[in-house]
Order: structure tokens, then C-alpha cells, then sequence
């Protein structure tokens, strides 16, 4: 130790008192910002399986080695980076005196092992990463590059430094040996070498200890004061972000969506506020905390770019960037947050305020400016309007997972691009134009093509042996082994019918005991979920799952078996229904199939013997980790299989996922094309698959190509299709016996338990109920008033019940006419008819109906129905805000109250009615509210749906009981005009008094909610004092559609005829039945607008 030793260690550990209170201020305000999302309660349990999983991920590399020779790379740097820092601490030391080392250990062979490896493995590691950097450097053509848009200065800066400290290491040790000597030559076989080419000089090893030193103390004093250099600062928040991530068996956050949360719990659509909740994520403290640590945590590497679909065939999105433009926005916005700011959905400040509610100017002048104009920014609009995310960049999403799936620090892109969506379907209503014709078509049709639930059977009839279908052939799965989950394109799309028929063929071929359910199936509701319509999905899986719950019935949990041909179905049925109560075992059809080879029970004898190329869906493979099922199918067919470049956990999407099946393809390159073109290089005869969306878009891919005169005779089939091939057809009769149930002999147990539970429920049924005595004499409530915002709480009714308001005394007030919904208006949207609406052509093959009669007859030509006398109050509904009497998943179904039994086969004479046309002229509607936020309409609606009618008119009274009787609401711009013939639609009588009207709680489902593809219950019949003389319309000319002759027990018992209906609603009715193209759609649903507005667009 000299004068100048002395020194340089007193300099060292003066900065690095300034270096070390940077970086701890920056760590702290680091932290303070992170807390600013929205709590994630979720997160933080099981303690042990995640933090076993973080120590997996940090010691196996288990992400990074999926890119080599980066893998072993970065492993020699981590580990000098955690464990050089024992060695960088001896520095200080060091300064001081030359010969310092620490006590006990520092001496030993196996400390000067480690400072030797150590030293060694930063210099090589760091150095290998700056090659590769410099390789796939963008300045080549960018969409090559996956470090396009990466911050460099940040890059070089973190990798000079690393490399200052790996060469510390070694000199430091290097000189101490050329002074002092003692070199061994297993612990220091590379320094003792380069000791050789060092003076003896002290003084020399105090220098490289200080500049070991002071490279460090700058290096913590930039990245302190750079909070948002995610590359430095991944080296600490990587350890957290991997503990927790979403799913804590050590996954990824891929296969079941994050469900739609609000203040750290799931949101409940009944008790949804818009002015408490987040719906999805409309500002960036929508986030939650997690999120806020992804958006830190990006080390800019572009893994996530590289293999994501729509970067590479030029559409605007980058997971990447769009992670970096969330962390440079919360970090910009984090000044006016932390001040306690906040702002309204109308815009207008509402956290620094006074006492009185204005605003606190001297509050938010101590804000700087920069955070104040980053306040005012929205989080998704185009760059005309300052938008962080252009909407282009948002829509683009295919949702495959490729970036979850390769993020080496768990960044879950797919979770905040959702919620993004969410918030611009259910609260801004901006969203691609093709998406309002999906929602229509699986709200009123119950799948995204518009066709009819009966039609699901028509594949059924193109069999050469019988398939039980629940509820006709079977009524107990009782005996059976799995449910046959058809899916809406394994029964409308030609191509994925295919598939169908062979799994069908392939099960009875086995042996295997299986149903379907025929036409009381409905959409899962996948591409609504991942389009963001989160109200329609769970609408969509409730209804699933009663129907599930039903077929289900007495069927203990392990043998609630399901089996399905479509990826999107399987991934909704197994991972995401068990969020709303459904949960059933779920296997996909590749898995069973290759379950019933193994088991000898499918023996093929056929080879195929052709070079066959997989697909690996996206929804099968890396959102479920199903990769050998189909491949090994595949080789027991006898196919020889050719794998493209990108397959299995990296292979890329067909670009049907995130409801891009729905949407057009403007920009760049088609995705479907690229991939198609990526298979075809592989000569492949076949190109084999799992899924039918990616069926649809590959069969469209190679058409395009073989329209050129390339590749004739390539044909695009489902896995099954091959195993079928290969096996002996089995003669139709044999088939038939083979999927054959006989009903076993019950035991005297399971009989008596089944007669008691049919007589609770016959008990239950015919059981009268008592109304409050206030609901017998009080007359019908008047129309709640609509607020602001979405004001969904307080203004539904209760599912089933009759609309709010809907129910006007005799002598009510002039009608208004009917206030312009806000809120999911669609602004900027196409008009209805446009090719928006056409949903890229991907219609299933099968024939127009017959079009739709333009009007009804007169109403006065039809049979009655019986109404009850005195009905019972409407309940508080539960859950999601669903129909009348929605039971339980898992409880049976209630019977229907005996006063709505139907009298279709009564003649009409019997049940006098007034005729249509007086009582529309004797009535005045009710005042129609304005409504706001979602434009939450009296009887709101989901997104899709069609605006309710006006309220059915009443007859002129004359006795006081019928005037004091409220009408129900009569939806007439809804209901089909096929249905409203008055061959089939039966009149009701008047009751004498109705049940009062519960203001109810939820999203508002309006009045009489039906089921998605059930057929809309029409308006209810004007109550009649007196017998009038009909008055006979006339009816129009057009032929009925095939719609019209479903049986009247199809239909609600209110359901009844219209006295007139719109002519524009009979061209919907018959491009409704036109199974090639969807609909045109009507302003409904959550109160939309015609058409939406395409992303990027201005109004």
C-alpha cells in the first residue's frame, strides 16, 4: 500500500457511493411504477412450483438454448455476472492493496478455479454475443433483422461494460501473479500464460482493479438514471417476471386465455360499472402490475419479432415494439400517475381535484408537462391522433403464441393484446369492419357462417350408417364413452365435413360408443373471445355448458369425456370453460386416434406411401403441446413425413387464429400464402394438418399457387383422412351395430333415485307461486332511467323478464321517437352490404335456402296461446345475466311453469284477439330513453345483435283489469319474418295481472334473451277486452323459407304473430339463409352502428 494506491481507493469508493444511491433511487422508482397497474392477486401462489420453475428457467436456460449458440452464450455471461460480482467486490480491496484477496477462502485453489473460469467465460460469451449482434445487425433489409427497432446505444453500452469486467477479472489476476508469482498451473493455466507477457509492478494491479471497479460504478449509475433500458435491467426483474408468470405449473401464458379482470378479481359481467371496472385494457393503468413488469422486463432481443407471422409477411405489428411503445408510455405517463391523476372515460380530470370536484391547477402544474401530454394520449388510435398503438398494429394479431412461446423472460404479449381488444369492442366499439358480421352470426345463428342449427345435422344424413344424436336417438350418455364435438366447421364447411365423416367412420371402425349433439350445438366462442367481445364468449360457453351439463347428467367427472376435430374447440372446451364452470376431459382427435392404433383397435394395413408434409396448428401444438399425437398417427398410416423448416413449438401460423379467419388481409403478404409456400418446397403430395381453420386457409393457399401451373395435384387433408386410408373399410350395417348402445339393466337403486328426482321436478313444475301481495295490487313499474357511461348496473333486466319499462299504462304519454345509441356505435364503420361484411368468402358450401317472404300475413289469422292468469315476480338474475331460468351448470333443467304450456293445436276462434291494426292505433309507446356508453338501450343487447322493436301495442280497453295489464315488449325489427307466418305463430290471451317489474341488475339483456342460435321470441299479443272482427291483411307474395316450418314447440310460448314487419327485414331474413355469405348486418348488438370502423381509419 503506497500514496497512490491510497488514492485510487479512495476515489473508487467515493463514486461509488454517488453510483450506488443512482442506482437504488432507480431501483425504487422502478419499483413505485411497476405498482401502478392493477393488483394480480393470482400471482403469487403456488410459492414453491414457481419459484422451482425460475430457478429451472435461470439454471437450465431452458428459453434461451432454443436459439444455440446465443443459449450457451449468454449462460457464460450470467453466470459471470452473478457470481463476478465476488470477485468484483474484492476489488475495492484491491485499490487499496495490491496483494488483498478475501480471508479464507481467497486463496484457495478452488476460489482461483472460479476467478479463472469466470473471467474466461464473460470474455468468450460476451464477445460471441457482439458477433451475433453485429450479424444480424438491421442495417442489412430489416424485415430480416430481429433487432430491428432495438435501442443499439443501450446494447453497446451493457456489452462494453460486461466485456470490461470479464478482462478485469482477468488482468487483475493475471498481474497479481506477474508480482507476486505462486501460479498453479490447474487453476491458472490461461493467467499464468498471459502473467508471462505483464511487468512485475504493484501499482499495475491496483489500476486494473480500479478500472474493474469504476466500470461497474458507471454502469449501475447510467442504467439508475435509465429505469427503461430493459436490456440492463432484465438482470433483475427476469427473476420476478419468470416467478410470476401466469401459469403456475411452469408453462407459458399460452392455451386458456387471461380472463377479463378488474381490481385483481374476474370480472362479472352482472356486476359490471364501467365507472369502477376496466373493461380490457383503454389506458395504460388498465394493466396489471405484471404487465407493467413485461413492459420493464423486454431485453429488446426480437425473438418474439423473428418468429412472429405477421412481421414477416410485412404487416406492422412487432410484439417487440409493441412492448417497447407500452414501456416508454408507462414510463412517461408514471410522473402525472404517481401525482394521484386520473382521468375519466369522457376525458376529463378527475384525480387532482378539490373538495368541490374542480380541478387543482397548482397540482397539476407541479406535474411536468411531458407527463401531462403523455396523459392525454390514447392508448390505441392511429398516429393522426397520437395513438401509442395504431390499430392496425393491434388487429394484426394472430394470437399464435410464437412470441409467448420464445420470450426468454415470459412476457405475455398475447394476454395484453386481448385485453386491448376487449376494450375496443365492449367500450369504444372500434374494431375491424368483418367482425360486427361474425358477432351477428354467432348471437343469432350460434355459428360464425349464419347457418341454420338444423343444418348441423345434414352431415349426419350423408352417412351410409346412423349416428345417435342426444335428445332423438339417445336421451342418457349412459353407456356411451365420449361426446362427439363437432364443431361449426366440422358440420357447414365441405372441406372440414371431410374430417368429420372420417373420425365418425374411424370411432364406429373402433368400436368406440360415441353421440353428437346435433343442432343443439353451438360456437364455443373462441374467435369472439380472441377478437375481444368477452360478453358474447361467456354467453356463448354458458349456454355450452348447461347443454353439456345436461347430456352430462348422472355421469360421474372421469367419464365426462369429449372428443373434437377442431384445435380451437379444444383448446376452449379443455382450458377455458373450466373458467365458468365447465369441466369435462377434452381430447383431440389425433390423440384418441392414435390412442385406439396403439390399442390394436384400428390396425392399418394400407400404407400410404407418400411424402406428406404437417402442419402444426397453432391452437394444437404450442397453446397445447400436442406435437407426437398426429405425427405418429402419420407414421402408422404409412406416410412418409416431411417436416417443413418451422414445425413443432416453432412453426408458423396459418393466419386463421385471433379471429383473423373472419377478416381480410391488406397489407403484405398473406400469411396463408407464406406458409403454403413453405410446405410446397418440402414437394409433399399431401399436406396433412389437425385443424379445420387451418385446413380452410391452406387448401385456399395452395389453390393460389396452383393457379399459376405449380404443384398440380396437391391436396390439403386432416390426419384422419390418411389413417382412414390406410385401414379396411368396414361395411356400413357393421359400423351401425358397432356404435350401437343397449341399454344395461338399472339397478333397483338407480331406478328409485330416478323416480324421485322425476317426481321433485314434476312437483316443481306444476307447484303454484305466490306473488307478494304489493306485486298483486301495485300497477307495472315505470322505465328506469338511463345514466351515463355504460351504466350496465342497475339498468338490465333480469334475463327472461320483461324488459324495463317495457310495460306502459293505458293512458302513458306521448311516444318519443327512439334516441341514436352512443358508445358502440361502430363510428367510421362500413355500411351494411359491404364487402366488409363478406368475412373473406369462407362460407360453407351448402345451398341457399329459399328467400324469405318480404311481410307476414295478418296477424289476426293466427292460433292462440293460453297465458297465465297471474305470473310471478321476476328474480334478481345470477352469473352472467343470462336467459330465464339458466340453471346451474350441473343442475337439471326446470320444468316450465304449467300456466306457458302452448296450445298450438287450438283453433283460433276459441281465443278471441282484437285485430293488430286497432290496437297499434288505440296505444301510445312509452318514452324511449337515451342511452350512453355502450349505448345501453332498455333491454340491452350483445355486440352483433339486433336493435329490440318498438313495443307491441295495446288494444283499446274497456274494463280497468286489462288497462292496469303491462305489455311485454315486442321486438319486431328482430324477430325473422319467417318465423312470424300465422300458420305458426299462436295469439295469446291477456293476463289478467302481470308480475311487477324488477329493476334488474347485469349487462341489460333485453327482454325474453335467447339463446345464440336460437330463433328470436316474438312480440307478445295486445291484451282485448272484447271479441273484435279480424281485418285481413295482405300477405306478401314471397315464398316462405324452410326457416318458417319449424314446429311451434321451437319457439318461446310468448312468442306470437306481428302485425307488420319491415321489408328491409325480409332481405336480411333471406341473406340470413344464403349459407355462402354472411348476412348484412343491421345497427344491434351492443347498440353498433352499421359496419366498424377499419383499423387505422379516421372517423
Amino acid at each position: 500500500m503506497n500514496a497512490l494506491t491510497i488514492t485510487l481507493g479512495t476515489v473508487g469508493a467515493l463514486l461509488s457511493l454517488v453510483c450506488w444511491y443512482v442506482f437504488i433511487r432507480g431501483g425504487l422508482r422502478m419499483f413505485n411504477i411497476v405498482r401502478l397497474g392493477q393488483p394480480a392477486p393470482d400471482r403469487w401462489r403456488p410459492i414453491v412450483p414457481r419459484f422451482k420453475q425460475m430457478l429451472v428457467e435461470f439454471l437450465a436456460h431452458t428459453k434461451m438454448v432454443k436459439f444455440r449458440t446465443v443459449g450457451w452464450a449468454h449462460w457464460l455471461v450470467m453466470i459471470g455476472f452473478m457470481l463476478g460480482f465476488i470477485v468484483w467486490f474484492e476489488a475495492y480491496g484491491q485499490t487499496f492493496n495490491p496483494e488483498f484477496h478475501w480471508p479464507i477462502v481467497g486463496n484457495t485453489a478452488a476460489y482461483h478455479l472460479i476467478d479463472e473460469l469466470l473471467g474466461l467465460g464473460t470474455v468468450i460469451g460476451i464477445t460471441t454475443l457482439i458477433i451475433i449482434r453485429q450479424l444480424n445487425h438491421p442495417r442489412k433489409p430489416e424485415r430480416q433483422s430481429r433487432f430491428a427497432g432495438s435501442g443499439f446505444k443501450a446494447a453497446y453500452f451493457v456489452e462494453a461494460v460486461v466485456l470490461i469486467e470479464g478482462l478485469g477479472m482477468v488482468f487483475v489476476k493475471a498481474g497479481k501473479i506477474a508480482t507476486y508469482g505462486h501460479a498453479n498451473p490447474y487453476t491458472d493455466f490461461f493467467t499464468m500464460r498471459l502473467a508471462e507477457l505483464l511487468p512485475a509492478n504493484s501499482n499495475m494491479v491496483s489500476i486494473f482493479a480500479l478500472i474493474k471497479l469504476m466500470s461497474g460504478m458507471i454502469w449501475l449509475y447510467i442504467v439508475g438514471s435509465r429505469i427503461n433500458w430493459g436490456v440492463a435491467w432484465h438482470r433483475f426483474t427476469a427473476f420476478p417476471n419468470i416467478y410470476f408468470k401466469r401459469m403456475d405449473d411452469g408453462t407459458v401464458a399460452l392455451g386458456p386465455a387471461k380472463p377479463m379482470m378488474s381490481g385483481g378479481k374476474v370480472l362479472e359481467m352482472e356486476e359490471a360499472d364501467p365507472d369502477v371496472d376496466a373493461f380490457g385494457a383503454g389506458k395504460i393503468e388498465d394493466f396489471s402490475w405484471k404487465g407493467w413488469l413485461d413492459f420493464t422486463t423486454c431485453t429488446e432481443c426480437g425473438r418474439c419479432q423473428s418468429q412472429c407471422p405477421a412481421w414477416n409477411t410485412g404487416k406492422p405489428l412487432s410484439p417487440k415494439l409493441l412492448i417497447m411503445s407500452l414501456r416508454d408510455h408507462s414510463h412517461a405517463k408514471a410522473p402525472y400517475l404517481l401525482a394521484g391523476g386520473k382521468k375519466d372515460m369522457a376525458g376529463d380530470e378527475v384525480g387532482l381535484v378539490d373538495s368541490e370536484g374542480n380541478v387543482d391547477q397548482a397540482k397539476l402544474d407541479a406535474i411536468p408537462q411531458a407527463a401531462r401530454d403523455e396523459a392525454d394520449r390514447k392508448l390505441v388510435a392511429d398516429a393522426i391522433e397520437g395513438g401509442i398503438i395504431d390499430p392496425e398494429v393491434l388487429w394484426s394479431c394472430t394470437t399464435c403464441g410464437a412470441c409467448v412461446e420464445q420470450c426468454p423472460v415470459d412476457i405475455e404479449h398475447v394476454d395484453h393484446i386481448i385485453d386491448m381488444r376487449r376494450y375496443q369492442v365492449l367500450i369504444e366499439s372500434e374494431f375491424p369492419s368483418e367482425l360486427a358480421g361474425l358477432f351477428k352470426n354467432l348471437e343469432n345463428k350460434g355459428n360464425p357462417w349464419g347457418q341454420n342449427s338444423k343444418d348441423r345435422l345434414n352431415w349426419i344424413n350423408e352417412m351410409d350408417f346412423d349416428i345417435p344424436v342426444f335428445g332423438q336417438d339417445a336421451d342418457s350418455f349412459q353407456d356411451y364413452e365420449y361426446l362427439f364435438w363437432v364443431g361449426c366447421a366440422g358440420a357447414y364447411e365441405d372441406r372440414a365435413k371431410k374430417t368429420t365423416k372420417a373420425v365418425a367412420e374411424l370411432l364406429a371402425t373402433a368400436g368406440v360408443k360415441f353421440m353428437v349433439l346435433g343442432a343443439d350445438e353451438t360456437c364455443t366462442g373462441d374467435s369472439a373471445r380472441r377478437a375481444g367481445n368477452e360478453f358474447l364468449f361467456q354467453q356463448l360457453a354458458m349456454q355450452n355448458i348447461e347443454t353439456l351439463n345436461n347430456v352430462f347428467d348422472g355421469v360421474e367427472q372421469s367419464k365426462r369425456k369429449i372428443v373434437v376435430t377442431c384445435a380451437h374447440c379444444f383448446n376452449a372446451l379443455g382450458n377455458e370453460y373450466p373458467q365458468v364452470g365447465g369441466d369435462y376431459e377434452v381430447v383431440h382427435h389425433t390423440q384418441l386416434l392414435n390412442r385406439l392404433v396403439r390399442q390394436k383397435k384400428l390396425i392399418p394395413v394400407a400404407s400410404v406411401s407418400q411424402d406428406i408434409t404437417y402442419h402444426d396448428p397453432c391452437y394444437l401444438g404450442r397453446h397445447n403441446k400436442v406435437y407426437d399425437a398426429p405425427r405418429e398417427l402419420m407414421a402408422a398410416s404409412g406416410s412418409n413425413l416431411k417436416e417443413m423448416p418451422r414445425h413443432g413449438e416453432r412453426s408458423m401460423c396459418c393466419g386463421a387464429g385471433g379471429a383473423r379467419m373472419w377478416m381480410e388481409e391488406n397489407i403484405g403478404k398473406r400469411i396463408n400464402i407464406d406458409r403454403v409456400d413453405e410446405a410446397l418446397a418440402t414437394n409433399p403430395k399431401k399436406i396433412a394438418t389437425g385443424c379445420p381453420f387451418c385446413r380452410v386457409m391452406l387448401t385456399d393457399g395452395v389453390t393460389a399457387r396452383q393457379e399459376g401451373g405449380a404443384h398440380e395435384g396437391v391436396e390439403v387433408v386432416d390426419v384422419a383422412q390418411l389413417m382412414l386410408e390406410s385401414i379396411t373399410r368396414v361395411e356400413s350395417s357393421v359400423l351401425g351395430e358397432n356404435i350401437k348402445v343397449i341399454p344395461r339393466e338399472r339397478t333397483p337403486e338407480e331406478k328409485l333415485a330416478t323416480e324421485n328426482a322425476a317426481e321433485v321436478e314434476e312437483a316443481e313444475r306444476i307447484a303454484p307461486v305466490e306473488e307478494p301481495a304489493e306485486a298483486k295490487s301495485a300497477p307495472a313499474a315505470p322505465a328506469p332511467k338511463a345514466g351515463g357511461g355504460l351504466k350496465m348496473k342497475g339498468l338490465a333486466k333480469a334475463p327472461g323478464a320483461k324488459a324495463p319499462g317495457s310495460a306502459a299504462p293505458a293512458d302513458s304519454a306521448d311516444a318519443e321517437p327512439a334516441a341514436k345509441p352512443k358508445g358502440l356505435g361502430m363510428a367510421g364503420g362500413k355500411a351494411p352490404g359491404g364487402k366488409g361484411l363478406q368475412m373473406k368468402g369462407k362460407a360453407p358450401g351448402a345451398k341457399a335456402a329459399a328467400p324469405a317472404p318480404a311481410d307476414t300475413p295478418a296477424s289476426t289469422e293466427a292460433p292462440a296461446t293460453a297465458e297465465a292468469s297471474e305470473s310471478t315476480p321476476s328474480v334478481k338474475p345470477k352469473g352472467l345475466a343470462v336467459k330465464s331460468g339458466f340453471k346451474k351448470p350441473g343442475a337439471k333443467a326446470p320444468g316450465k311453469p304449467a300456466a306457458e304450456a302452448t296450445t298450438a293445436s287450438a283453433p283460433a276462434q276459441e281465443t278471441p284477439d282484437a285485430p293488430a291494426e286497432s290496437a297499434s292505433a288505440a296505444t301510445e309507446s312509452k318514452p324511449t330513453v337515451q342511452p350512453k356508453g355502450l349505448a345501453v338501450k332498455s333491454g340491452f343487447k350483445k355486440p352483433g345483435a339486433k336493435a329490440p322493436g318498438k313495443p307491441a301495442a295495446e288494444a283499446p280497453v274497456s274494463e280497468a283489469p286489462a288497462a292496469e295489464a303491462p305489455k311485454a315488449e315486442a321486438p319486431t325489427a328482430e324477430a325473422p319474418v319467417a318465423e312470424a307466418t300465422a300458420s305458426e305463430a299462436p295469439a295469446t290471451e291477456a293476463a289478467a295481472e302481470s308480475k311487477p317489474t324488477v329493476q334488474p341488475k347485469g349487462l341489460a339483456v333485453k327482454s325474453g334473451f335467447k339463446k345464440p342460435g336460437a330463433r328470436t321470441p316474438g312480440a307478445a299479443s295486445a291484451p282485448a277486452a272484447t271479441p273484435a272482427e279480424p281485418e285481413k291483411a295482405e300477405p306478401e307474395k314471397a315464398e316462405p323459407t324452410p326457416e318458417a316450418e319449424t314446429s311451434v314447440a321451437d319457439a318461446p310460448a310468448a312468442e306470437a304473430p306481428e302485425t307488420e314487419a319491415p321489408k328491409a327485414e325480409a332481405s336480411d331474413t333471406a341473406g340470413e339463409s344464403d349459407g355462402r355469405t354472411p348476412p348484412k348486418p343491421k345497427a344491434g348488438g351492443l347498440g353498433f352502428a352499421p359496419g366498424a370502423k377499419v383499423p387505422g381509419r379516421r372517423k
